[in-house]
């Protein structure tokens, strides 16, 4: 599975996997405890392939940045935790993503992004390359 099914809802913590589009919106699963809710449209949703984050010449999308945590940690989880104090975590954030805009990205998406990258890894989906698109299958 790639992050195109992974999903942020604002108001709730951790990542969610969706499950199925209803009339009024969607199911979507946690990553964190199984458990399933329902979605309305109104609410403040981010798909985590569509999200990016500013470097001092452009935006970098999440994908990458998690790859190259990835890289960082050899494939395991992140050397510090998401409730390190600001100092550490733009220290690792500058191992990850050197030209990243300290004015725009604030010490709390770092944070998200740590604490993203540890439940994918915990829910085994590892794969941030570039997603194929349908047309160059054959």
């Amino acid at each position: 599975m790639g992050l195109e099914k992974i999903l942020a809802i604002g108001g709730k913590p951790g990542l969610y996997k969706l499950v199925t589009q209803t009339r009024t919106g969607f199911v979507a699963e946690s990553l964190i405890d199984g458990k399933k809710i329902t979605v309305g449209l109104r609410s403040n949703v981010s798909v985590l392939s569509e999200i990016a984050i500013y470097t001092l010449e452009e935006e970098i999308p999440l994908r990458q940045v998690l790859l190259n945590i990835q890289v960082k940690e050899k494939g395991g989880k992140t050397s510090i935790g998401h409730k390190e104090e600001k100092i550490k975590l733009e220290e690792y954030f500058f191992e990850v993503l050197p030209d990243y805009d300290e004015d725009r990205v604030y010490p709390s998406d770092i944070k998200k992004v740590i604490q993203w990258y540890n439940i994918l890894q915990e829910n085994g989906i590892t794969d941030f390359s570039e997603e194929k698109e349908s047309s160059e299958e054959e």
